[in-house]
Formats: C-alpha cells, structure tokens, sequence
C-alpha cells in the first residue's frame, strides 16, 4: 500500500484541494499569457502551432537524446563526451 493510503480522509482530501487550487491558478496564468500574446498581435491559430512545432521539436530532441545515450552506452562513454563529436553543445 501508497503511504497515501495510510493518511486520513481530511488529510487526503485537502491535498487534493490544494492540488485544485494550484491548477486553477496555472489554468489562470495561461488564460493572461494567451490574452497578453493575443494583444500583442499573435492569433490563437499562431500559437496553438507553435505549440504543436515546439511539441514537434522535443519529440525530435528526446529521440536524439535517446540514440546518443544508446550510442553511449554501445561505446562505454558518457552522453556528455558524445557531444563535441557531433558539435553539439551541452545546451542542446
């Protein structure tokens, strides 16, 4: 058993309501930050595929990540030393 299982109802229950809480208030930072690009000129169509390209992008970055720690691994080295081989820069 979770040590969540062992808290008490009242206990379990206000984490959750904390939890609530947080989402509400980074649901509401979101809604500021879509109006704040919206007055700045940026169209929701604008942003929902910036977010689909940088959804795009990690997807690329993670599989990368995940061939060099491969090639690592194959090669008994560290990703890190992987790095110049490639002109990657720690950063990337």
């Amino acid at each position: 058993p979770s040590p969540k299982s062992f808290q008490p109802n009242g206990a379990s229950e206000e984490a959750l309501q904390c939890e609530i809480e947080e989402l509400k208030r980074k649901d509401l930072a979101l809604d500021q930050e879509i109006a704040q690009l919206m007055s700045e000129g940026y169209s929701l169509e604008e942003l929902e595929k910036h977010i689909s390209l940088l959804h795009e992008y990690n997807e690329i970055k993670d599989a990368g990540q995940m061939l060099l720690g491969k090639l690592a691994v194959i090669r008994g080295v560290t990703t890190k030393q992987l790095y110049p081989e490639y002109d990657l820069e720690l950063s990337d």
